[in-house]
């Protein structure tokens, strides 16, 4: 049975799809993260997200568990990924009372905007190791769970009477296709760990663990996009995606379910970049003067028209 429309995931899922599995997020307070822990607790799953604030974080929790009855979701708060003693406390916390880990969301990030120039050693290691370290922090206390859920529900792609298991899911972002102004830091960090995704997936794909990358781009109703508080901002900003609207945090919920489950089967050491091809747009917003999409969309400019007769 699919499920109903709902705001947060695509209706193509099946009830129960994730029922008796486990998530275990870092960052799952944050609008992107606790987005995608929504869509798989509403899909038969129990989850604890992590977060250093928190009230927050068990505020999201107790939201989040609101979307299925009988749901669990566990918010641990007081948890910076870069103190493993912490998030070792919290897997295993989430593990005795929830039974296991099957999949991880290493979502904690920090950004801001800063020029080189302006850019401390502080702040630039900050970032470091909050995306990068952390996110090595978070594997490395939760890969024994993870092994295990791989062995317990190890499949070959043809049946999978029990569901997927051992599935690592790293939220990035799309600067590591290129350059990005006043993003030096966060660059860096992505760059970081999109290689260690590459690597957990040759070393422990033969373990039966994929692990895969989810880079998210112009995304609605996050704080990132919040900062456009001017119309004119956010038209201009609509106007920089090719497909011409803002991604949903729905959108990266979908790419999570495609990931964790029985579709996934045979992805591992991937990223999809979940940004309507936004990144592209640097390659080719600027044509005859006239700006993205103007560039590619018809004109009915005389010297438009007959350049296109040749």
């Amino acid at each position: 049975m699919t499920v109903p429309n709902t705001p947060f995931v695509s209706a193509n899922w099946r009830e129960g799809t994730f029922a008796n599995k486990v998530v275990f997020c870092t960052g799952g307070s944050g609008t992107i993260c606790s987005g995608q822990v929504r869509a798989l607790v509403y899909l038969g799953a129990n989850a604890c997200i992590v977060g250093r604030n928190r009230t927050k974080v068990e505020e999201v929790a107790a939201d989040i568990s609101t979307v299925r009855p009988g749901s669990i979701v566990l918010g641990i708060g007081d948890v910076d990924v870069r103190n493993p003693d912490r998030v070792n406390a919290a897997v295993e916390e989430c593990a005795k009372r929830l039974g296991g880990i099957d999949f991880v969301i290493a979502g904690a990030a920090g950004n801001f905007l800063a020029n080189v120039s302006e850019l401390s050693l502080n702040a630039f290691k900050a970032v470091i190791d909050i995306d990068l370290i952390g996110s090595w922090i978070t594997i490395k206390a939760t890969l024994p769970h993870l092994l295990r859920s791989a062995e317990k529900y190890k499949n070959d792609g043809k049946s999978v009477p029990n569901g997927t298991g051992g599935r690592i899911i790293f939220v990035s972002s799309t600067n590591y296709h290129s350059a990005r102004v006043a993003q030096a830091h966060v660059c860096a960090a992505k760059a970081g760990v999109n290689a260690l995704s590459n690597v957990l997936s040759l070393e422990y794909g033969p373990r039966g663990i994929t692990s895969n990358i989810i880079a998210p781009g112009p995304i609605d109703e996050t704080e990132g996009l919040r900062r456009l508080s001017s119309p004119e901002l956010r038209e201009e900003a609509i106007r920089s995606v090719p497909l011409q609207r803002l991604g949903l945090i729905k959108d990266i919920a979908d790419a999570t379910v495609f990931l964790f489950g029985d579709t996934g089967n045979f992805v591992n050491g991937a990223c999809i970049d979940v940004d309507g091809g936004t990144w592209r747009v640097k390659g080719g917003a600027q044509s005859g003067g006239r700006p993205y999409p103007a560039s590619v969309l018809p004109s009915e400019t005389p010297s438009r028209k007959s350049s296109s007769r040749l």
